[in-house]
């Protein structure tokens, strides 16, 4: 095989179209034809990574198995390949300056003057190709955050000039734009995409591909039109019309060519068609359900589009693998009080409390616990969820009134959940939580058990606090078993009760492991749950 290729992905017009969507569509096209893909991010902030943004900043954290936090965007990397993510794929601004700036404090540059051009971009250089010096992957997809034409952009996009320059027809640029409707005119307009590749060119870089997001189809004209004034192929202008789901994306992408564009326009074999075979029967069965459950969503985040992103993922393949529409109802856990607890969770066929951090809310997702315990719903608790969880049966079951968890409450008379013994002597805020993936040992003839169908598991976590090992003699009396647990460190990583159809807390983060080709077990299985608790199986 020849030497790794290397495709950027740039954004243009305005953000948010989807780079991240085409990135992984392309990536699973050419993996689909037998080629090993990677996918990374560039994201152009100064933050080191995004584990300390708030999610209305920046949505969903999305942590990878060697613990880094990263852009959201990697859980669709891992969701359509079904490969895992690293530290190596999500590269920002923070931590190509903190590297440069490491590096001349130890005198690596031999008293250089310490500049972007050459010291920044030969550092984002080294880092885009740190996956394909591997030997592993036949692409690497380089997906880079924001618009052409902003400033903290303005050194990625000379990094694609100069690697352009040196690799020749080892590397490619698509340029993601939008193509607006004007419902005045009646139009679609081509304006926008003229001048947001005059501002590419600008900075020395002719982008081989254009990919157009649109609501309406381009015609044959519009795409002439596009190639003339941008310097390419029609065939290489590519419509990315809206789409009803995400995962429709791969296939209207292949329909459009954009695979076999980049495959001739890297010199690559274009031997076989794309095997979606599976891809595509995932599909037909997430488009054509033959049942419906109503699942509520409990959180503080719940307006923001991107903050539960893996979770609502998981909940489509876990629909799909059981031919069933998951309706989710986002309810935000700051408006349950005790008077409106049951109106809010009327109608309800499952309930999960999602992870957070903050005391924000917290009595609402409490509140949505005990409805759920008692009224034997199907419950699902995810990290802070399973904490609540834990909280919940001590002041409702163990009678411990003042029960809580010491992030919220730290003079509570009953510590149910502590700060992790490691996590006391800690002050900085960055990557210093429990992070990546850990073992956990299931016990036999538990519900997680007959779900995992396995003894030993590994999940990924991000969190500081820990069920409380002091009170669990009282739990387990009480029903509430330690079904999942550490094997080093005697973590309680999952608890169920015992008295409840579906009553499950795990400490992880499930949600960061589920793909379309391996939806994650315990999704599936709350999905089943609640599709028998809406039947009448109650």
């Amino acid at each position: 095989m020849a030497n790794t290729k290397y495709i950027f992905v740039v954004g243009g017009v305005a953000s948010s179209l989807g780079k991240g969507i085409i990135s992984a569509s392309l990536g699973k096209l050419l993996q689909a034809r037998g080629f090993s893909v990677a996918i990374q991010k560039l994201d152009p902030y100064i933050n080191v990574d995004p584990g300390t943004l708030n999610p209305y900043e920046h949505g969903e954290c999305y942590v990878t198995q060697d613990g880094a936090e990263t852009d959201l965007d990697l859980g669709h990397y891992e969701r359509f390949s079904n490969v895992p993510t690293s530290q190596a794929n999500n590269i920002t601004t923070g931590r190509i300056y903190q590297n440069v700036i490491e590096k001349e404090r130890r005198g690596d540059y031999l008293g250089q003057t310490v500049q972007v051009i050459p010291h920044i971009t030969d550092e984002i250089k080294y880092r885009i190709q740190l996956l394909g010096q591997t030997g592993k992957y036949d692409f690497v997809i380089t997906e880079i955050g924001g618009t052409v034409g902003d400033i903290e952009s303005l050194p990625y996009i000379e990094t694609v000039r100069q690697m352009r320059w040196e690799m020749g027809q080892d590397c490619a640029v698509i340029h993601l734009t939008l193509v607006p409707y004007l419902s005045a005119a009646g139009e679609l307009k081509t304006k926008p995409t003229q001048h947001s590749v005059k501002t590419l060119l600008e900075s020395g870089v002719q982008p081989d591909i254009i990919v157009c997001r649109t609501e309406k189809p381009l015609n044959d004209s519009l795409r002439n039109k596009i190639a003339l004034f941008c310097n390419v192929k029609p065939s290489s202008v590519i419509e990315s019309i809206d789409a009803r789901t995400i995962y429709e994306v791969p296939l209207l992408m292949k329909k459009e060519g954009l695979d076999v564009e980049i495959l001739r326009k890297t010199r690559m074999p274009i031997e076989n068609e794309p095997d979606l075979k599976k891809w595509e029967e995932f599909l037909y069965r997430l488009m054509h359900p033959v049942s419906d459950v109503t699942i509520g969503l409990i959180g503080k985040y719940v307006e923001l589009k991107d903050a539960y992103k893996s979770i609502t993922e998981s909940f489509v393949h876990a629909g799909a693998a059981n031919e069933c529409r998951v309706n989710l109802r986002l309810i935000h856990s700051g408006e349950i009080r005790e008077d409106n607890m049951e109106a809010r969770l009327e109608g309800l066929d499952g309930i999960l409390v999602a992870p957070g951090f903050g005391s924000r809310g917290i009595e609402g997702k409490i509140l949505a616990i005990r409805h759920a315990r008692e009224k034997k719903v199907p419950f699902f608790g995810i990290c802070l969820g399973m904490q609540c969880a834990v909280v919940e049966f001590a002041r409702n079951v163990l009678n411990m009134k003042s029960a809580h968890s010491t992030e919220m409450n730290p003079n509570t008379k009953f510590p149910v959940i502590d700060l992790m013994e490691e996590q006391k002597k800690i002050k900085g805020m960055g990557g210093t939580m429990r992070l990546g993936s850990y073992p956990c040992r299931l016990r036999k003839g538990s519900r997680v058990y007959q779900i995992y169908q396995t003894i030993t598991i590994h999940e990924r976590h991000r969190h500081r606090y820990e069920f409380n090992n002091d009170y669990l003699e009282e739990y387990q009396a009480a029903g509430m078993i330690p079904s999942g647990i550490n094997p080093k460190e005697n973590l309680v990583e999952i608890i169920e009760l015992a008295d409840h159809p579906w009553f499950i807390g795990v400490q992880f983060h499930p949600e960061y492991r589920s793909t379309v080709a391996a939806p994650h077990p315990l999704f599936v299985d709350f999905i089943k749950a609640a599709i028998l608790y809406r039947n009448g199986n109650k």
